[in-house]
C-alpha cells in the first residue's frame, strides 16, 4: 500500500534514513546510544506550543542493519473447514495503525473473514498485538471491528482477543488528561501533544466513545498461547509490572483504573521502549521474559520490520514502491517473532498463523 496525499495526517510517510533518526531517542545498545528515552525526550519548541514545553519525541527512530532473518510467507488459501472440538489454528496480527481496509483484505486473505467482514474460521483463535489507532485514516474502525470479531469468533467456537499497546495508552491519556502537565523527567509533556505527534488522528478522537475507552482499558499486556509468549512491545519493561502473566496484567488495568496522569505517563513511556531484543545480549533479554513468564518463543509487534532491517522507503520512491515485507522476521536467536509490517509506511500489515513453517 502506497501512501499519499489526500490520506489525512500522517506522521510515517516514505522518508529518507536521515528524516526518522530522532534527536535525543534512546538507543539503548548498538552506534545510535543515546542517554535519554522518548517518553523523557526534550524536544525542540514548536510553533503554538508555550515556552518551555517539551513534548514526546515520535517514537520510530531508523536503526542500522540488525541480525533478522526474513521469512517468507506465501499467500494462504481460504481456510479448511475446522474441527468442532479442541483449539482451532492460531494467528496474530501485528500493528493496524488505523488501516482498515488493508485489515479487512488481509483477514479475507488467510480465510477468516468472508466477503462480507464476517467471521468464518470457526474455532480458530486470534490475537491482535495492539496499536490500533493513529497514523491511519480509521483506528475507530478498526477497534470496532475487532470487537464485531470478538463476539461473532466466540459464537462458532473460536476467539478473537487483543492486547494493549503504547497507543492504546496513549490515546486513553490524550482522552483522560488532554492538556495536563505530567512529569516526563525532562521538563513539560503532555498526553494531547504526545499523541499529535505519534500520529494522532482528530477524526478518532471525535468518534471515540465511553465503550471504545473501557474495551481499550480492559485489554491484557502479555498472554501466553501454545508456548508463544505474545506482547506488544519488544522491551524487558514488563518485568517491571510484575513476576507472571497475571501479576502484569493486573498492576496495568489498575494503574490505568487509578487514574494518575503520571502514573499512566509512565506506563506509555515504559511500553514505547523498543529494540530491546536485538544485538549483543537481545537472546537472553528474551530469556529473561520466557524464564519469568512461560513460553518458548516471544511475539512482538511495535518495531517495524522495515526499521529492524534499516529498509525505508525515500521522497524519491517512484509511485507504488515501497520497503520489501514478505512475512514475519526471527532474530534473537530464533527467540523473537516481528510482528510489525510496517503498515504506515507502505509496507505491509501481517496476519500470520503460528507456528511458523521454518
Amino acid at each position: 500500500m502506497t501512501q499519499g496525499a489526500g490520506q489525512g495526517p500522517e506522521v510515517e510517510r516514505t522518508a529518507t534514513l536521515r528524516d526518522f533518526r530522532v534527536p535525543g531517542y534512546v538507543h539503548e545498545t548498538g552506534p545510535y546510544a543515546q542517554s535519554t528515552h522518548p517518553g523523557d525526550t526534550v524536544a525542540p519548541v514548536e510553533e503554538g506550543y508555550p515556552e518551555g514545553y517539551t513534548p514526546t519525541q515520535r517514537d520510530l527512530p531508523v536503526i542500522n542493519r540488525g541480525d533478522t532473518l526474513q521469512v517468507p510467507v506465501e499467500p494462504a488459501a481460504a481456510a479448511a473447514p475446522q474441527p468442532v472440538t479442541g483449539p482451532g489454528p492460531l494467528y496474530v496480527v501485528g500493528d493496524v495503525h488505523g488501516y482498515v481496509d488493508e485489515l479487512i483484505a488481509a483477514l479475507q486473505e488467510k480465510g477468516l473473514i468472508d466477503s462480507e467482514g464476517q467471521w468464518c474460521a470457526g474455532t480458530t483463535r486470534l490475537w491482535f498485538l495492539g496499536d490500533f489507532t493513529d497514523r491511519g485514516p480509521d483506528g475507530i474502525g478498526v477497534i470496532e471491528l475487532v470487537m464485531r470479531l470478538s463476539a461473532e469468533a466466540a459464537a462458532a467456537g473460536g476467539y478473537c482477543k487483543a492486547l494493549m499497546g503504547n497507543h492504546e495508552l496513549l490515546l486513553l491519556g490524550a482522552k483522560r488528561f488532554g492538556d495536563t502537565p505530567v512529569n516526563s523527567g525532562a521538563g513539560t509533556a503532555t498526553f494531547q501533544a504526545a499523541w499529535l505527534l505519534n500520529g494522532g488522528q482528530k477524526t478518532d478522537m471525535d468518534r471515540l466513545q465511553d465503550h471504545h475507552l473501557q474495551w481499550m482499558a480492559r485489554l491484557d499486556a502479555v498472554e501466553e498461547v501454545d508456548g508463544y509468549l505474545l506482547v506488544h512491545s519488544d522491551t524487558t519493561a514488563y518485568l517491571d509490572y510484575g513476576d507472571s502473566i497475571e501479576a502484569v496484567n493486573d498492576t496495568v488495568r489498575e494503574t490505568i483504573t487509578r487514574n494518575d496522569a503520571d502514573e499512566v505517563w509512565d506506563l506509555f513511556r515504559k511500553f514505547t521502549k523498543r529494540f530491546s531484543f536485538r544485538d549483543e545480549g537481545g537472546a537472553d533479554a528474551v530469556r529473561s521474559l520466557l524464564d519469568t513468564y512461560g513460553g518458548t518463543r516471544i511475539v512482538h509487534g511495535h518495531s517495524p520490520i522495515p526499521y529492524l532491517l534499516g529498509e525505508v522507503g525515500s521522497e524519491d520512491d517512484e509511485e507504488g514502491s515501497g520497503p520489501l515485507v514478505e512475512g514475519p522476521h526471527v532474530y534473537a536467536d530464533g527467540l523473537a517473532i516481528a510482528m510489525d509490517g510496517g503498515v504506515t509506511m507502505a509496507g505491509k500489515l501481517l496476519v500470520q498463523q503460528l507456528p511458523l513453517d521454518i
